[in-house]
């Protein structure tokens, strides 16, 4: 299945996930090559629609031993992206981004998933928002969690096909292709410049 709409058009009770476009992924040994070059792309939805966006944060714990299961392993591995020895400036968007919060959300989570809690779920609900638009990285990581959770949910998903990055180039076309191709019913593929020329500008929102 290529890109394009399938479900009609994007109301307003749209909303923008953007995952974890942080300071920690644009350098350093977590660098996601692309981010670059989505970023611009990102900027250009939030500005649009801020209102409408929630920006998640990957939060590690403060030390390996923090952490459960093969998590502590995953942060045996790499000690230096724990909170107690990694600049908390880190955590924290990229400048471009973070001028838009607020009145963009932030939301915080410890796992790929921002789903395991409930708190999305309730904000997505008090809202009333039946349809997400998701951007941000990684593709074959935290995006991908975002996505298969949404439509676990029965929301309807937009992903921004140019507004996302990964740092394989191999795992992100996979990953592209199986969205495109066995979720093709409950997902739709848009570049930006689609999404933008579909979805109005969403104007201010009374917090949910």
């Amino acid at each position: 299945m290529t890109e394009g709409i399938v479900h009609g058009p994007v109301g307003p009770a749209t909303r923008h996930i953007c995952v974890d476009m942080q300071r920690m992924f644009a350098q350093g040994s977590w660098k996601i090559q692309w981010m670059a070059a989505v970023l611009p792309r990102i900027a250009r939805i939030c500005e649009r629609h801020a209102p409408a966006t929630i920006f998640t944060r990957f939060i590690p714990p403060d030390s390996p031993a923090d952490a459960q299961g093969t998590w502590r392993d995953y942060y045996e591995r790499w000690p230096e992206k724990t909170r107690g020895r990694l600049d908390p400036g880190q955590l924290e968007l990229v400048e471009v981004l973070a001028a838009f919060a607020p009145p963009a959300r932030l939301f915080d989570k410890a796992v790929y998933s921002p789903w395991l809690d409930g708190r999305l779920d309730l904000w997505l609900t008090t809202a009333g928002a039946d349809c997400v638009v998701i951007t941000g990285g990684e593709t074959d990581m935290c995006v991908l969690s975002t996505v298969l959770g949404a439509v676990d949910r029965g929301l309807r998903v937009i992903l921004v096909s140019d507004a996302v990055c990964s740092s394989i180039d191999k795992t992100h076309d996979a990953i592209m292709a199986l969205y495109r191709t066995r979720f093709g019913v409950q997902i739709e593929t848009l570049t930006t410049e689609a999404l933008l020329d579909l979805w109005p500008r969403t104007p201010d929102l009374a917090a949910p």
